[in-house]
């Protein structure tokens, strides 16, 4: 069975200490609707951060 995940959006904002609670949060709470969500910091501008919405 082939898992695919399609990236729905991206979007860079400013890095916070506290972004992952909320990404951690929508996880928790949309993963039953086949939704994931992700936080990276941006390699080249380490005050960036990089948010994605997933669909699994």
């Amino acid at each position: 069975m082939e898992s695919k995940i399609e990236v729905l959006a991206t979007v860079k904002i400013q890095h916070s200490e506290d972004l992952y609670k909320i990404v951690d949060c929508l996880n928790r709470t949309l993963k039953r609707d086949n939704l994931m969500f992700g936080l990276a910091l941006d390699e080249n501008d380490k005050k960036q951060a990089i948010f994605t919405i997933y669909r699994t």
